[in-house]
């Protein structure tokens, strides 16, 4: 309800608006035009004299005041978001040679052959942060949301109303009704720090970098949290269904974002880019060699081709549009010592040295640790304890020690060489035939495998244990409760009730999750089982090809490779991982315990599939099948099922409850099944 549409006085009514427009254009003054028109104590007292007034006249209260940034109580999870269109990434470009090369292949799509031609582009920072999408219905915040895996994400509304930068209700006028704002959410550099030292001051562990410190606080649970951390928000695209009402060229869009109330980089430039890409070079120079001095992180320049019909012609593929390329900057490097080689041991046994150093700053994060990769890398370098060594982080994430200062090598220092025996459990450690990669033999028997083996096994894309994190396996496997998958499924309440941070009541649930993931699909089980080089795209391949574990299992290395996706080596793992009796014994041991799924159709005995070509949408709650069971049927014959509709799609199947999928292709002319037809469907 609005002020002036309650009981109030007219007079009080235009106050309480009067302060909120104030209140509006001194946001948009400070974190858009970054040119304040007020002192902070100002502002304040504005501020001040409007909760006055809401608190006296609380039904004059509207969501998009600016008091209401805060509030509702802290959330056990954070629901899906279907993004349409879905929200790509950028191919990148590590050098001129590679940015010329895009601009190549623009030109070319483009069909530019004259290279006096000139082509326009937009240029920005690239910030180091997380994307979002915002969405505005009449102006007002409605909805924001994480990228995700591009097509879904989850709905952070909550927290992203806590940054102050966001408009709650968009300035001027001609907005769309309904707007969508792709942007970036990150972390200022001086909030970082003030971040950080808060953690230490309370004892808590430091954020390794602003990217992460953002992401973790736009991910918190507790809104009020989120909203101490500082969060900042650059625009960088507008989506809206009417099209026709703006800008026809992505600098003028985001522009008319500014004059909405929505921060835009100000580093933002218009490129008149010529043949030789000059121009774009001199661009990437200067916002290179000031990164240091800028308030935020960034790793590159962003370049897109400006005119919106241009971006059309070119289209995009599967991953990342064409009109558009992250020029990255080259990764930072600094020079330490090498204090330690460590050798850690990783879920499949692999032996991975990494080198312990003397603390140092690269690229504004303190660097501790770096991986070796492995022993052919160790000795190709010649790393040794004590060497002086350049360290960078790849890609601007993971730390690696490029060179070895050997002029500055200490006297004595010995070659290093990969253990024997596996540091962890002390078994024989192999080295596989023409790689570099190598194992300890221990298996299952391996804590360290066994850990992580448990770990990968629970985790949400294999059998989806909730609420079996990485503590609890700890105590499981250090307990030796839990020796292999199999042992899950034969805990008991007074067990796990008695683990540190558990009780009657949550363990009860955790008991209760294991025994809803006993019903899964043959594909989930396979990635569960770990099998080296066996993602969730292979073994989605090989439940469909074969159909059954059985089939799967009495396959030989030669037919494995018919399978797409799967060449000699990753034929090997698989063909290797089922020979193993220890691994054979945990199988049967699942299956007993009660692990199932339905077996399908297999591709190489089924010809043409009666649902290739056809595209479904699963939605609300089904009751004779779980959306896995659901899924796996329905692409076992062909079909493809995807998780947002639109007019590609061939049906929506609805189950109960169904929600804006359903209400959507309804709008779209889509038909609709039911349960029951989905079972008709799949027993044709």
């Amino acid at each position: 309800m609005s002020a002036s549409s309650s009981n109030l006085s007219s007079e009080i009514a235009a106050q309480i608006e009067s302060l909120r427009q104030q209140l509006r254009h001194h946001n948009y003054r400070y974190y858009v035009l970054d040119d304040p028109e007020v002192s902070d104590a100002e502002y304040d007292s504005l501020y001040r004299a409007l909760q006055a007034f809401e608190q006296q006249y609380p039904h004059a209260i509207t969501s998009d005041s600016p008091t209401q940034r805060v509030g509702g109580a802290p959330v056990s999870g954070f629901a899906e978001v279907a993004h349409d269109p879905p929200m790509q990434s950028l191919d990148n470009a590590f050098s001129l040679e590679e940015f010329t090369d895009f601009v190549r292949r623009v030109r070319d799509g483009l069909e530019m052959e004259d290279a006096s031609q000139v082509l326009a582009i937009s240029a920005e920072p690239k910030l180091d942060g997380l994307a979002v999408s915002l969405r505005y219905e009449n102006g007002i915040l409605s909805r924001a949301a994480t990228r995700g895996d591009g097509r879904t994400g989850e709905d952070v509304t909550t927290n992203v109303r806590t940054i102050e930068s966001i408009p709650l209700r968009l300035l001027g006028e001609g907005w769309p009704a309904s707007l969508e704002v792709r942007g970036e959410v990150f972390m200022r550099k001086a909030d970082f720090e003030r971040v950080n030292a808060a953690q230490e001051q309370r004892g808590e562990k430091r954020f390794a970098n602003p990217r992460n410190a953002a992401a973790g606080s736009l991910r918190q649970l507790d809104p009020r949290i989120t909203a101490t951390r500082r969060l900042s928000f650059y625009a960088y695209n507008l989506v809206s269904g009417d099209e026709r009402a703006l800008p026809q060229t992505h600098s003028a869009r985001l522009e008319q974002l500014r004059s909405w109330g929505l921060p835009v980089s100000q580093w933002l430039q218009r490129i008149e880019l010529d043949s030789n890409a000059a121009s774009a070079l001199r661009y990437h120079t200067e916002v290179q060699e000031q990164r240091s001095a800028l308030p935020f992180e960034i790793d590159g320049v962003v370049f897109k081709v400006d005119a919106l019909r241009l971006q059309q012609q070119l289209g995009s593929t599967t991953r990342a549009p064409r009109w558009a390329i992250a020029w990255k900057f080259p990764p930072e490097e600094a020079a330490t010592t090498i204090e330690a080689i460590e050798v850690q041991v990783g879920r499949t046994g692999a032996l991975t040295p990494v080198a312990r150093l003397k603390p140092v700053l690269v690229g504004g994060v303190t660097v501790s640790n770096a991986t070796l990769h492995n022993e052919d890398e160790v000795r190709r370098k010649d790393v040794r304890v004590g060497d002086t060594v350049l360290v960078r982080r790849a890609g601007d994430v993971i730390p690696e020690v490029v060179q070895v200062r050997t002029e500055l090598r200490p006297p004595h220092t010995q070659a290093w060489q990969m253990p024997d025996a596996c540091p962890v459990c002390g078994s024989e450690v192999l080295r596989e035939a023409n790689k570099s990669v190598v194992r300890c033999s221990g298996g299952l028997f391996c804590a360290a495998q066994r850990k992580e083996a448990i770990r990968h096994f629970a985790s949400r894309k294999a059998m989806d244990v909730e609420g079996l994190g990485d503590k609890l396996v700890e105590q499981l496997v250090d307990l030796e409760w839990v020796k292999t998958p199999a042992a899950l499924y034969q805990l008991e309440l007074s067990q796990v009730a008695r683990l540190e941070r558990m009780a009657e009541k949550s363990g009860q649930n955790l008991l209760d999750a294991l025994e809803r993931s006993k019903d899964t699909t043959l594909e989930r089980f396979l990635f569960a089982l770990g099998i080296p080089e066996v993602g969730e795209a292979t073994a989605r391949q090989l439940a469909m090809h074969h159909g059954s574990l059985e089939n799967l299992m009495a396959a030989n290395e030669e037919s494995l490779q018919a399978v797409q996706d799967v060449g000699p080596v990753v034929a090997h793992n698989i063909h290797t991982f089922f020979a193993q009796p220890h691994n054979q014994e945990v199988i049967t041991a699942l299956r007993t315990a009660g692990v199932r799924w339905p077996d399908l159709v297999p591709q190489a005995d089924a010809g043409e599939l009666p649902l290739a070509g056809n595209t479904y949408v699963l939605t609300g709650t089904m009751e004779q099948f779980t959306r896995d069971e659901a899924k796996a049927a329905l692409q076992a014959l062909g079909a493809k099922v995807a998780g947002s509709v639109s007019k590609k799609t061939t049906a929506v199947i609805a189950g109960r409850d169904a929600g804006s999928k359903l209400e959507k292709a309804k709008a779209l002319g889509v038909a609709v099944l039911s349960e029951t037809d989905l079972a008709k469907l799949l027993a044709r």
